[in-house]
């Protein structure tokens, strides 16, 4: 009688092959038939960045490697569920999770493994090989404008909530690319940028009219895109002449960015957090499901998306109106809704959220909670939110701070309090930026 062979699980990403890796697949099949765990988008977008391979080509790589028997989808950032589902009689794992924010990982197996009779084997891990210094490596290269075109559909469907932060020059793409903190084991980072029409005018000194043309924005966002890899939302404001939004849509699908955000007003812009105290024109329906076909004929990918965005609650209407247009506007081929508002009390995009995914439970809505920022990402995306955009923080963060540090060097007649209360040490300032030499 031929004995079955064990079973051996290994959980893997897969993104970056590396010897490391291929250690541990090599040891992991000494001890029987390896069943790679591969990790879903889903799975790592609340826990990390996504890989830069999807799943189906992390796993047409990983599954031509020698030693691989099997590969089964890991849904989960946790263990527990694949290991009660598959019991393989080992886990195998490197053992640098022994500390940091993976520990909590191991507690899990241990005790899954104990109940079920298994063994966890751990190897020592591969000394001078990072999968995340390779990573940082990599996007020191930069990306594709493709890769970075199809970065926002992948996230939408991975993620419960995408996390969108304003950027306006190279500098604050830097920090919407590399800031993170770390909560209860979990990485927390920003998920792309907003292209924001706001801040690239108010950085110039210009009022939000769209009075920066969109050469001038386009030739200032390419400083954004040279140094960062994350998907890119434009905000188009009214998009201009409907005769012109296709060439828009041309030239950003071009640059790689992912999505054009176009408001359903017409006649000179006025900022929509003016509200009714500016006058606020609202295109009509036909005229803007017009506008937003000629975007989506103009389109050569699939990956670019058009977002309506609605004023009805901005200009003083009702809920029902906001919903009657964008229920059209959807029909007229757009990607995803933004709904946008001044109330602070939020009541109203809760009250569109619930009534919209009534009748259309997939089509992405966008909120940007600027007034009613009571509300936390978790709480949007129990209303039916896919992405929130935090659309000029950067900005009005950065202002107060410089106001302080010129008004202190004028009441002291030098720099010294400036540079010890206010700024950042020139060493630490120069070395925020990828390839300059450490000071």
């Amino acid at each position: 009688m031929v004995e079955k062979r064990k079973i051996v699980y290994l959980g893997m990403i897969g993104d970056i092959m590396h010897p490391g890796l291929i250690n541990i697949i090599n040891e992991g099949s000494k001890y029987g038939d390896l069943m790679i765990g591969l990790f879903t988008d889903k799975a790592i977008a609340n826990h990390r960045r996504l890989p830069y391979l999807t799943y189906e080509q992390r796993k047409n790589v990983i599954e031509n490697i020698k030693g691989v028997a099997s590969i089964v989808p890991q849904e989960e950032w946790s263990y527990v569920e694949n290991l009660k589902k598959y019991k393989p009689d080992y886990i195998i794992h490197g053992d640098d999770w022994k500390e940091g924010p993976d520990k909590f990982i191991r507690d899990e197996v241990l005790k899954v493994m104990a109940q079920q009779g298994g063994k966890v084997i751990e190897i020592p891990y591969t000394k001078g090989i990072s999968t995340s210094s390779l990573k940082a490596e990599i996007d020191s290269l930069g990306v594709t404008p493709s890769a970075r075109l199809s970065s926002l559909h992948r996230l939408i469907s991975s993620k419960s909530i995408v996390r969108i932060i304003e950027s306006h020059n190279g500098l604050t793409g830097l920090i919407a690319e590399h800031t993170k903190v770390e909560i209860n084991g979990q990485e927390r980072e920003f998920d792309g940028m907003w292209a924001s029409s706001l801040t690239d005018s108010t950085s110039k000194g210009k009022p939000d009219n769209e009075s920066v043309d969109l050469t001038t924005r386009l030739h200032d966002l390419n400083d954004t895109l040279e140094v960062t890899t994350k998907p890119v939302i434009f905000d188009g404001d009214t998009g201009g002449r409907i005769e012109h939004f296709g060439f828009t849509v041309r030239t950003l699908e071009r640059l790689g960015i992912s999505a054009v955000i176009i408001e359903d007003k017409v006649g000179l812009k006025q900022n929509s957090l003016f509200g009714t105290d500016a006058v606020q024109t609202q295109d009509s329906i036909e005229g803007f499901c017009n506008k937003i076909q000629a975007g989506k004929r103009a389109q050569i990918t699939q990956d670019f998306m058009v977002i309506a965005r609605c004023e009805s609650l901005i200009a003083g209407k009702s809920v029902d109106d906001a919903l009657e247009r964008c229920h059209a506007y959807v029909a007229a081929g757009a990607d995803a809704i933004m709904i946008h508002s001044k109330n602070k009390s939020g009541e109203d995009i809760k009250a569109f959220c619930t009534q919209f995914r009534e009748k259309n439970a997939f089509t992405p809505i966008v909120a940007v909670p600027t007034t009613y920022n009571q509300f936390t990402e978790e709480e949007l995306a129990q209303w039916g939110v896919n992405i929130v955009i935090y659309a000029n923080h950067l900005l009005r963060a950065a202002y107060p701070a410089m106001i302080k540090c010129a008004e202190s060097i004028l009441r002291h007649s030098r720099c010294l309090e400036a540079s010890e209360e206010y700024c950042m040490p020139i060493k630490q300032i120069l070395n925020l930026i990828p390839g300059t030499k450490k000071q």
